[in-house]
């Protein structure tokens, strides 16, 4: 069938189904119908909206729970997280930086060269690979390996275009979207798999060490410069391109939430204050 019968074809029946629509309308007016059916739309819609005052209620009881979570560790339904992220993307950066995401059961790895403020992002590739379902449950030395390998993979197809600055290593951002303890911007130890992931040997440990590790093990010289969260990493690129923006959510398998945060309003914090006055906090696994 040609591309001109197939549009027509698809006139036809897209007429045919308004026309019997208009002629349904007009029976159930005839017929008094019509305006029941809109009496109980109308009783749905009021019924199911939700009044103003109940979403202050909301909100104002999830704002406590997010204060106690930052007061103290398991002090909160909510799973208040600190990111170690005391600053966020200016857009006046520079130079090549690689990402790896890792979050279901595709990971992706990207590499950028960000031209500074009038540069902005000068070009950018990425790829998309999928994890075979018995490195969901095996060995993390399995997984981070597998890992490792696409990652070297992609780095060897570098091109024109991209450049690490001299004198300097390949640098990564790992978004790992799944629940970590960190100890530091580069660091953090895995508390639970989720989305279908089950290795056991790789809980209680530090997720970066890793991969550092399986990089290691093939020669792959890079660094991971920051481990963060998907919401965190949402919150970074809207920075990037908006100055003013200071919060991002994730609305997927679960609902998560990252935030700028006065620093001095998070007790559980004993490091030294940033010189930001700020760092940015998330909420895990909401809903």
């Amino acid at each position: 069938m040609g591309k001109v019968t197939v549009a027509a074809t698809v006139v036809c029946a897209a007429a045919v189904c308004a026309a019997a629509a208009l002629v349904v309308r007009r029976r159930m007016k005839s017929t008094g119908r019509w305006a029941r059916a809109v009496a109980i739309l109308k009783e749905m819609e009021e019924k199911c909206g939700t009044p103003i005052g109940k979403l202050r209620q909301v909100a104002d009881a999830m704002t406590v729970e997010m204060h106690a979570g930052l007061a103290s560790e398991g002090g909160s339904k909510l799973k208040m997280l600190i990111s170690y992220v005391d600053n966020l993307p200016t857009g006046d950066e520079k130079g090549l930086f690689y990402a790896l995401d890792l979050g279901g059961t595709n990971f992706r790895v990207l590499r950028v060269q960000l031209g500074g403020r009038e540069g902005r992002v000068v070009k950018q590739e990425f790829e998309e690979v999928s994890i075979p379902p018995h490195l969901m449950t095996g060995s993390s030395h399995e997984l981070f390996d597998y890992i490792a390998a696409a990652l070297a993979k992609f780095v060897a197809t570098e091109g024109e275009g991209f450049h690490v600055s001299p004198g300097r290593q390949r640098e990564l951002g790992f978004t790992f979207s799944f629940p970590v303890r960190q100890t530091s911007i580069a660091s953090g130890d895995l508390i639970k798999w989720t989305k279908g992931f089950s290795i056991e040997d790789t809980v209680g440990e530090d997720v970066v060490g890793e991969l550092t590790k399986a990089m290691e093990r093939i020669g792959l010289d890079m660094r991971v410069a920051a481990l963060v969260n998907d919401t965190i990493g949402t919150l970074a690129g809207g920075r990037y391109h908006n100055k003013d923006a200071i919060a991002a959510v994730i609305l997927g398998t679960g609902t998560n939430a990252a935030y700028v945060e006065r620093a001095h309003a998070i007790p559980k914090w004993h490091g030294l204050l940033p010189k930001s006055g700020e760092m940015v906090s998330y909420q895990y696994g909401m809903g």
